[in-house]
C-alpha cells in the first residue's frame, strides 16, 4: 500500500464555537492519539482528507500526517459525516508504528458462481468485511474467494482463506462463505397446492359464512 502524505495544523481551541469557525475557514478539527505519543488538536483539509480516502483502502488507508513539519504515520479512527450534505465534520486519527501489526476490517467480495448455486442453492457470505492483523503498510484492498468449487451445503472456513501478508483473527473452523438450500426449499413451499402465487395456480376464495335461519339472531 502507498502512503497518503496529509498536512495538518495545530489547533488551539476546543469547542462547538472553535469548532464552526474552522469549518467556515473551510478547515474541521481533529484528533490525533495512539500509543507511541499525546494526544494531539488538530486542523485539516476536508477536501484533502476525502481525497485521501477515495482509494479501494477507505478508512484502511495510511496516512503520513505532517503536523508542523513533523510526520506520524496514522489510519482513521472514526469521521464524524453529516447526515445531510455528507461533508466529514470531524476527524479521530490513531497514530501507528509501521512495525507493530494491528487489525483491520478488510471487505469480503466473491468471484465465480459456485456449483451448489446451479443446484439451486443459495450462497452465503456470513461477513461484509474480514478482521486480519497485519502491518500498516500490508493491509489489503479487499479479500477475494472464488466460490466455483463450493457446492451443496459446502463452507469456505477461516482456514482455508489464504492471505499474503498477516492473518485472519477468527476461529480456523469458522464458516466464511457457504452455499445452503434456502432458495431450493422456499421455491417447493411456493409451488404447494394453494399457496399464494403457486406455478400459475389460483388461490381459493375463502368460505362463505352459512346463512343463518330468518327470525333467529
Amino acid at each position: 500500500m502507498e502512503k497518503q502524505t496529509l498536512t495538518a495544523e495545530v489547533r488551539e481551541t476546543r469547542g462547538k464555537g472553535p469548532a464552526r469557525q474552522l469549518r467556515i475557514q473551510g478547515k474541521i478539527p481533529a484528533v490525533l492519539y495512539g500509543p507511541g505519543g499525546e494526544t494531539e488538536a488538530i486542523t485539516v483539509d476536508p477536501v484533502a482528507l476525502h481525497k485521501s480516502l477515495t482509494g479501494p483502502y477507505f478508512k484502511n488507508q495510511l496516512l503520513e500526517l505532517d503536523i508542523a513539519g513533523k510526520t506520524q504515520f496514522a489510519t482513521i479512527k472514526d469521521l464524524d459525516i453529516h447526515p445531510v450534505t455528507r461533508a466529514i465534520r470531524h476527524a479521530d486519527f490513531y497514530r501507528l508504528s509501521l512495525e507493530t501489526p494491528a487489525t483491520y476490517e478488510v471487505p469480503l467480495k466473491t468471484t465465480g458462481r459456485a456449483k451448489g448455486v446451479v443446484k439451486g442453492g443459495e450462497l452465503r457470505a456470513l461477513f461484509r468485511t474480514l478482521p486480519v492483523r497485519v502491518t500498516p503498510d500490508k493491509v489489503p484492498a479487499e479479500i477475494v474467494l472464488n466460490v466455483e468449487e463450493l457446492d451443496m451445503l459446502e463452507s469456505i472456513r477461516a482456514k482455508d482463506v489464504k492471505l499474503e501478508h498477516g492473518e485472519l483473527v477468527l476461529p480456523p473452523d469458522r464458516a466464511v462463505v457457504s452455499v445452503t438450500t434456502e432458495r431450493k426449499i422456499v421455491a417447493e413451499e411456493e409451488g404447494t397446492p394453494g399457496a399464494a402465487g403457486a406455478a400459475g395456480g389460483t388461490v381459493p376464495p375463502p368460505a362463505k359464512a352459512a346463512a343463518k335461519p330468518a327470525g333467529k339472531k
